[in-house]
């Protein structure tokens, strides 16, 4: 029996293991990624966070090596229209391929999560550097003294290692 000055809420009917029974809620702590992730997930999808994030992990195996060496999503709007940092020498053909390309990303995703391309020309934040030292082969004398300075070193995998930088500190034509 309650008594009616009691302003404290009935307890939570519990079975023997002290868990609440089915359909109540037991309050306490509780993971708070799991909260927060439930929550951010609609605002990330809702902006395109997520599909540029996996654009920009995938960008290789989305388009193919040739054009992503080109190429490089920089900005996803809320409308579907991608931002994609191209090289100038590419931007033409690029444009052209436009609708393949965004034909090959939302195949990748399954659904249509590309409408439009907008193109910007100008250097990649990752493009490979183009056109290193070469290096020339070691003459029979330059390699004689290279090997008479390693020949103390015992290690072996040591001394190919020390070995093949010498030839290319030493072959490097400047």
């Amino acid at each position: 029996m309650e008594s009616i000055g009691n302003n404290e809420p009935p307890a939570a009917p519990q079975s023997l293991t002290g868990k609440p029974a089915e359909g109540e809620r037991r309050q306490g702590m509780h993971a708070i990624g799991v909260a927060v992730s439930k929550l951010a997930a609609p605002i990330v999808a809702r902006r395109g966070g997520g599909v540029l994030a996996r654009l920009k992990a995938e960008w290789g195996t989305i388009i193919g090596s040739g054009w992503a060496e080109v190429t490089w999503p920089s900005a996803l709007g809320r409308d579907g229209v991608l931002k994609l940092r191209t090289s100038s020498d590419a931007a033409l053909e690029l444009q052209h391929r436009a609708p393949l390309i965004i034909e090959r990303i939302n195949l990748f995703f399954g659904r249509q999560a590309v409408t439009r391309l907008t193109l910007v020309q100008g250097p990649l934040p990752l493009s490979p550097a183009r056109g290193g030292p070469t290096i020339r082969t070691l003459t029979p004398s330059e390699a004689e003294a290279l090997d008479a300075r390693l020949c103390e070193v015992a290690d072996l995998e040591l001394r190919a290692a020390l070995a093949r930088l010498g030839r290319a500190v030493a072959g490097r034509e400047n």
